[in-house]
């Protein structure tokens, strides 16, 4: 039967502000009681939402199985590949981490390119391992998820925080927000794990509701977003609202982030409807936005096809490896079934020739050349401005 959502409760803490390099001011500013949140168990909870919420919800997750259906029935295009960078990319907007698709796309085959690339380029690995984490979607997973995303760049990578966190403020005293006492995480995570482990839930609602409440605990010192969101693609790929393709999302979401920074507040009051309203509409945004980045590759893929009086067997490989990978290297090219190293070459070089490819001469990934897809990359930089927009006919 439906229950009302609990909202989060309050526990009074103290805190004594001791950064050293802090001025007087600010530690008496930053010193004294706080409120952090108390999680509700949520596992056999069922939301009691407005008629017309759950119909949008319900909307979102047809529009999903549709979309899916569709590139599943396009499988000459690795739609899967481009769709997932989509999401990693604009999921780390989401944190003000941005990139050009070109730098993601050399950092994601291994070139060092400086900058946000690399930090963004773990989120395409962290969705991959989202997708494997969908049979068995557990406490182990999502630390695999953020290991992934924070190895060698956080000493915690993986392991859930010892420590108090906030958002917002100086220190969890003048924090918008702080998270649930660091003892409390294990059971949250594992009350949350058999959430997602539910089937009686509209797939939106269930990953709406399950990334709100990941979101209050914040598990993690840091990285909990970057975390959050790939946990949606697991749960979704779980579900079977998609099989083939990643839904980006994320572009939904950062194309209003107000509305989604707003309703995961709501969802801590006790108001899960903001978030999934949030989700329902974020879905069908981001679909709007994939088609366009589809058919984008699609006409270069029809531009490469176009390019030779034959369409050969060495052609298409070559033509499908150019839409999955935006950046590409010679041993990537040599490991492409069904044709030789030589005709591989040969087919890369001449679409290099016809300027379809651009050879990357100053930068070597373990010694080996590297090519760009100029049509990939400039197609996933518009969806990326596109989900900046306000609206996506703008």
């Amino acid at each position: 039967m439906p229950a009302s959502w609990p909202a989060s409760e309050r526990e009074t803490r103290r805190w004594v502000h001791r950064d050293p390099m802090a001025s007087h001011r600010a530690r008496i500013r930053n010193t004294g009681d706080f409120e952090a949140a108390v999680i509700p168990e949520i596992s056999s909870l069922t939301p009691d939402l407005p008629r017309n919420t759950l119909a949008s919800a319900h909307n979102a997750t047809a529009a999903m199985l549709a979309f899916d259906r569709e590139s599943g029935g396009l499988a000459s295009l690795p739609f899967a590949a481009v769709l997932l960078r989509g999401e990693s990319a604009t999921s780390s907007q989401i944190e003000n981490l941005t990139v050009r698709a070109r730098k993601l796309s050399l950092a994601a085959v291994g070139a060092h390119v400086g900058g946000n690339a690399e930090l963004v380029a773990r989120n395409v690995f962290a969705m991959r391992a989202a997708i494997d984490a969908a049979s068995h979607l557990d406490s182990d997973a999502i630390r695999t998820m953020h290991c992934v995303l924070t190895e060698g760049v956080q000493d915690d990578a993986g392991e859930y925080r010892n420590e108090w966190v906030w958002i917002g403020g100086q220190s969890p005293v003048t924090a918008t927000y702080v998270a649930p006492e660091h003892r409390h995480v294990p059971a949250a995570i594992d009350d949350l794990i058999k959430f997602l482990g539910r089937r009686d839930l509209d797939p939106t609602v269930q990953a709406a509701i399950a990334h709100a409440q990941f979101e209050t605990i914040h598990p993690f010192t840091d990285g909990n977003g970057r975390t959050g969101r790939p946990i949606v693609c697991s749960l979704l790929r779980a579900r079977g609202t998609v099989q083939n393709v990643n839904i980006p999302i994320s572009s939904g979401l950062l194309h209003d982030i107000d509305d989604y920074i707003d309703a995961l507040n709501d969802y801590r009051t006790g108001n899960p409807s903001s978030i999934v309203d949030c989700f329902s509409h974020a879905v069908l945004g981001s679909l709007a936005n994939a088609d366009q980045l589809i058919d984008d590759v699609r006409a270069f893929h029809e531009q490469v096809l176009d390019s030779r009086r034959r369409v050969t067997a060495p052609l298409r490989a070559v033509a499908e490896l150019c839409c999955s990978e935006p950046a590409f290297t010679a041993g990537m090219v040599e490991n492409i079934a069904g044709i030789s190293k030589a005709t591989a070459y040969r087919t890369v070089d001449s679409l290099t020739e016809a300027g379809m490819l651009r050879e990357e001469r100053s930068i070597k990934v373990r010694g080996q050349k590297v090519w760009v897809v100029p049509a990939v990359v400039r197609a996933l930089d518009d969806f990326a401005a596109r989900a900046g927009r306000r609206n996506f006919g703008s």
